[in-house]
């Protein structure tokens, strides 16, 4: 994956800093139609476009007609970098959302992808029930927002930013801009 080389190969430390995209989604979710309504796109083509891109990157991405809040998968993902090989965590809540169309606001469907990465989860439960780490969260949020942040992926070197699915050589070059003016790394 392009993060995983970009890391490797310039030797890079990886923050995720978490996004409230959408956050006013309801429990039970919102239909995509209803998401973008009035919005003149086209939903078929728009899903073609991503698939196209998510071919490109080697990532599964089915066909969904819902969208789901994320918050509480945030927060588990947030949790789960605090254990060892947790950050598998977030390659497999993308793969539930965005391949599988699984409701990721649902603690069952998050306690399942927590088992599924090898995570205690007892532990991930009480997180959940808990919410540990909601501040952890409402700290990314706010920090989100101090950057610009206006959609995801969003990539932050220094000063600099790109936002989207970027080429490998785009966050070569936007890593190589911060290291140049001391901002990087």
């Amino acid at each position: 994956m392009r993060i995983e080389k970009l890391k490797t190969e310039h030797r890079l430390k990886i923050r995720l800093v978490h996004f409230p995209l959408h956050p006013d989604t309801p429990a039970e979710g919102r239909s995509l139609a209803d998401l973008f309504a009035g919005r003149n796109l086209d939903l078929e083509a728009l899903h073609a476009q991503m698939k196209a891109r998510m071919d490109a990157e080697g990532l599964p991405y089915g066909e969904r007609a819902r969208t789901y809040n994320s918050r509480l998968a945030q927060e588990l993902g947030k949790w789960a970098d605090t254990q060892p090989g947790g950050e598998a965590i977030h390659d497999a809540i993308f793969r539930a959302y965005f391949a599988e169309g699984r409701d990721i606001s649902q603690p069952a469907v998050l306690l399942d992808v927590a088992r599924q990465v090898g995570l205690p989860i007892d532990a991930a439960r009480e997180v959940l029930d808990k919410r540990t780490f909601k501040d952890a969260i409402d700290a990314d949020w706010k920090l989100s927002r101090e950057y610009g942040v206006t959609g995801v992926p969003t990539f932050v070197a220094g000063r600099y930013g790109v936002v989207g699915a970027q080429p490998y050589d785009e966050l070569v070059q936007l890593v190589q801009k911060a290291a140049t003016e001391g901002d990087g790394r």
